[in-house]
């Protein structure tokens, strides 16, 4: 195709979305003035175009259908285009959305995707995913280059060079275009400084579109509000070149969270306890808390019941006594029948192992740059939320207003504690709010004992029915007490602390889970395939047992309740 054959504008509003709609049907004012002046061959028309959206305005897809629209029209035979992004995954997104559009517009026949590249079968024209290598971007001859999400990109040698070797390829091949689109990003990034020198120049068309985007609905807008930090909301959907957040919360919000008073709950069986413990031996503390979730009028709330902490000894070898953080670990693990430890395996490996041993549940905190981005957030928005409730101790108190949260990373952060202060305990009160606010809500339960049932529905029985076939019926009394419901009840009380606390299960005579079932079954199966070779012996096998082999197994079904 040409540009005498179609309007690269009208094929662009001719793509279908993954509504079904067109592009042209659901586009807004801002994206066709965009995509218009991206278009524009009139002599004058600036080549470079920065465009700045907010979060979840069809960025990738409309980069993504610049560029198919642009192979269709007008880029020139075995012409060579490039996408840029911060790394091979970004980039993907905008290839992964040129795939739709083809697919759902029917231009399979005109356009080949690949996992790596895009490419017009009838011209040879081509759209690459690059890495993200400075080196290898020099010597490139790109007639089209696309670079997604800049705002994202870190201010390295490598990506200054990036960005200088797609800068200076732009006036290589005549006509050639640049295209940067994203959101904003922290303002030392490499990404505000593109976007400052681009207002400032006349070469570069630059266009700025804020969020929200105008197709979320209130609830859109609420929860992702409450899922950013105050400077990613400014970056993310305002499109501001704003620092990122240095204070986890403020003192107010701490002490709306602090229970005054209490520093300690008692255990409840009716909640599930998840522990977490971070150890620290010389210049840092070794921190334990136990914590679990529960339903208020208010909402979801994380109860932190209990925290420990040592410090370690005074002198040049002072160090945490780490066997009486063993014994106290342990100790307090079986009195809240704790469901898992959380920890750092880097820092307290034989440590847990000697746990594990002892029966406790031990599983990872694994803190990369995800897990700890993880354990900030969540920490951050419990006590932005006010949803965290603390014990009132001085040492959570005085964490939890001096501790920062910092940026290591374009939307990654961690929590950092400023010099001569500690973030020990509230890393192990965040460990335990992490697990828990990634757990499904679950509804009220109960567990009861069916042989409790049975004798409340004999008396009920008893009380009503004077005689006949029913629950008060000497026969039926009989038949429980001395059928699988005494059975459970006994396997109940036989039962150890042990075995419960390993998860052993009660093995009744009769049930699903007696061995002994199993194994008569086996013979039973044995025998029948011996039926099957020799039906005459089988019925007169049958008729001398009296039927027992196929009696149905013992059980509430067909075992003693079921026979007279």
């Amino acid at each position: 195709m040409s540009d005498s054959q179609l309007d690269p504008v009208a094929l662009l509003a001719s793509l279908v979305l993954e509504d079904g709609a067109t592009w042209g049907s659901r586009a807004e004012g801002w994206q066709w003035s965009d995509a218009g002046a991206f278009f524009d061959r009139s002599g004058d028309a600036p080549r470079r175009h920065f465009n700045l959206r907010g979060r979840g305005m069809s960025k990738s897809t409309d980069a993504g259908g610049y560029g198919l629209v642009s192979l269709l029209t007008e880029a020139p035979v075995r012409s060579r285009s490039h996408l840029y992004a911060v790394d091979g995954d970004q980039a993907a997104i905008v290839t992964d959305a040129i795939g739709g559009l083809v697919q759902r517009s029917g231009l399979g026949a005109l356009i080949e995707v690949t996992g790596r590249a895009v490419t017009n079968r009838q011209t040879g024209a081509s759209l690459a995913v690059e890495s993200s290598d400075g080196a290898s971007a020099y010597g490139l001859r790109p007639w089209l280059s696309i670079v997604d999400e800049m705002g994202m990109w870190p201010s390295t040698d490598n990506h200054r060079a990036l960005w200088a070797a797609i800068l200076s390829g732009v006036p290589k091949v005549p006509g050639s275009r640049l295209l940067c689109i994203g959101t904003a990003g922290s303002p030392a990034g490499l990404g505000a400084g593109a976007w400052q020198a681009a207002l400032a120049s006349p070469a570069w068309r630059t266009s700025l579109n804020p969020g929200p985007a105008p197709w979320w609905t209130p609830e859109d807008v609420d929860a992702t509000r409450a899922s950013l930090t105050a400077s990613e909301w400014r970056r993310l959907i305002l499109c501001e070149w704003a620092q990122g957040d240095d204070a986890l919360t403020t003192a107010e919000d701490v002490e709306a969270c602090i229970r005054p008073g209490s520093s300690t709950l008692a255990p409840n069986l009716a909640h599930t306890y998840v522990a977490s413990l971070d150890v620290g031996t010389r210049r840092d503390l070794s921190a334990f808390a136990i914590g679990h979730s529960e339903q208020r009028a208010a909402g979801r709330v994380v109860v932190i019941d209990a925290v420990r902490y040592w410090r370690p000894g005074k002198g040049v070898e002072g160090r945490v006594d780490l066997s009486a953080v063993e014994a106290t670990v342990l100790r307090l693990c079986r009195e809240y029948s704790v469901a898992r430890l959380r920890n750092d395996r880097m820092q307290s490996e034989q440590m847990t192992g000697n746990l594990a041993r002892e029966g406790v549940h031990v599983q990872e905190y694994v803190f990369s740059a995800a897990g700890a981005a993880r354990l900030a957030r969540s920490l951050h928005v419990a006590l932005r939320d006010r949803a965290v409730s603390l014990p009132d101790d001085e040492e959570v108190r005085s964490e939890a207003q001096t501790v920062r949260m910092v940026e290591t990373g374009p939307s990654t952060v961690k929590l950092s504690n400023p010099p001569g202060t500690h973030d020990d305990v509230l890393t192990a009160i965040g460990m335990v709010v992490a697990d828990l606010v990634e757990q499904p809500e679950l509804g009220p339960g109960s567990v009861s004992s069916p042989a409790r049932i049975s004798m409340a529905a004999y008396r009920a029985g008893a009380a009503q029915a004077p005689a006949g076939p029913q629950l008060g019926n000497p026969a039926y009394r009989l038949r429980a007490t001395r059928g699988v419901l005494a059975d459970l009840a006994k396997a109940q009380r036989e039962q150890t602390a042990a075995m419960r606390r390993a998860g052993l299960g009660l093995v009744v005579p009769g049930s699903a889970n007696d061995p002994a079932r199993v194994r008569r079954r086996s013979r039973r199966s044995r025998r029948d395939v011996a039926a099957v070779r020799q039906p005459v012996a089988h019925e007169r096998g049958c008729d001398a047992a009296g039927g027992d082999d196929n009696a149905p197994p013992l059980g509430i079904g067909g075992g003693a309740l079921g026979r007279a």
